[in-house]
């Protein structure tokens, strides 16, 4: 069941769920506002929690509305695309076989079927930053299973157009955002720690906060890294 008010000019959209907590989201590319709440709780005392939040909701979308985005992908020769932080300029080459996607000598060579156009390019792109994510994450899980004491379930990278990762504590299962492999290794490293700690603690209250304190002192100049990278630049949907 959903439902919305304004406060001071800032349209919240209200969703009400089986849960126990409430949750305030501000959510990219243009920072819509929306507050997951129990059923059972009154519209009014939701009203007040998000008056309360409102210096919080304004910080979270000047934030995201500064972000820098991505020039949209036209997939040209010496077109620039980063992979793990770096910048690599592309080079298309139309064949009669298999395509592949290989880095060399600070290039991306990206062979191509001759009648393949922009999104058949995106598919196979994005196909191959999913396996680099796969490949990372699954080397990097053991060390943090050990660490923060937990055992992931299930792990899914794909395109995720909102977040950069999510975790479902009930299956202990994580989702990871297939754009990471556009970003420092050490920004997967933290969106993976950040979901797993979520098996422990579902939501971001001071224990949360503790296990990633304790298990990555760092987390923060991570998470800080990943906010002022460029992002895609596209109309995202919910």
């Amino acid at each position: 069941m959903k439902s919305q008010f304004e406060i001071d000019g800032i349209l919240i959209e209200v969703i009400r769920k089986s849960i126990k907590n409430i949750h305030l989201s501000v959510h990219p590319p243009y920072g819509r506002v929306t507050i997951s709440a129990p059923v059972h709780l009154k519209l009014d005392t939701i009203r007040v929690f998000a008056i309360a939040k409102l210096s919080w909701i304004r910080d979270q979308q000047k934030k995201i509305l500064g972000q820098e985005r991505e020039a949209p992908r036209e997939f040209l020769n010496r077109e620039s695309h980063f992979v793990w932080g770096e910048r690599y300029l592309m080079k298309i080459i139309e064949v009669d076989k298999s395509p592949s996607l290989e880095i060399k000598n600070k290039q991306i060579v990206f062979r191509v079927r001759p009648e393949w156009g922009q999104a058949d390019k995106q598919a196979f792109l994005d196909s191959w930053y999913r396996a680099l994510i796969k490949e990372s994450a699954v080397d990097l899980l053991p060390k943090w299973e050990k660490k923060l004491g937990v055992e992931v379930g299930k792990l899914f990278v794909q395109r995720m157009k909102t977040k950069w990762g999510s975790c479902n504590s009930k299956t202990a299962s994580i989702r990871l955002n297939s754009d990471l492999a556009k970003k420092p290794k050490e920004c997967l490293e933290y969106i993976i720690v950040h979901e797993m700690a979520h098996i422990l603690v579902p939501t971001h209250n001071k224990k949360f906060i503790g296990i990633m304190d304790q298990n990555m002192p760092k987390w923060r100049s991570h998470q800080q890294l990943l906010n002022s990278l460029p992002v895609k630049h596209e109309n995202w949907e919910y």
